[in-house]
């Protein structure tokens, strides 16, 4: 799969947000070695902290199939005319599951006009991990 078609994936899960608070629809798409993607899109609530992130959702998709790592790109779509970053906490539960597979994924950053390619690294430098329990 292309960059493009992993661009695209998140687009289409952006069309499921579920985001009538913030009216900000996210997508995400995860691509593992194998060739699988996995998809998330941001659900809000009433309660305003109760919301879940279209990465943490991806994330928790992938982990509930049994993925423990072999994590290579992910692609975060949202409104806007920048390019979207992860929050905080989405790469940090990335950086969880790229680590359980030894990876610094590629994060694709998209906006209506431009896609910024990063690692998580450059995202979440000197990120606290499994390994730092050790």
């Amino acid at each position: 799969m292309t960059d493009q078609e992993l661009i695209d994936a998140a687009r289409q899960a952006a069309q499921h947000s579920y985001s009538p608070y913030s009216k900000f629809p996210v997508g995400a798409a995860l691509r593992f070695a194998d060739g699988s993607i996995v998809t998330g899109t941001n659900i809000e609530n009433a309660s305003y902290g109760l919301a879940l992130c279209a990465e943490t959702v991806a994330v928790s998709k992938a982990m509930a199939d049994g993925a423990r790592g072999g994590l290579e790109a992910v692609a975060v779509t949202g409104p806007g005319t920048e390019p979207i970053t992860p929050c905080g906490r989405c790469r940090q539960v990335l950086n969880e599951l790229a680590q359980l597979g030894g990876t610094d994924p590629k994060i694709l950053c998209v906006g209506p006009d431009e896609v910024r390619r990063l690692r998580l690294s450059d995202l979440l430098p000197h990120a606290f991990g499994p390994a730092s329990l050790a």
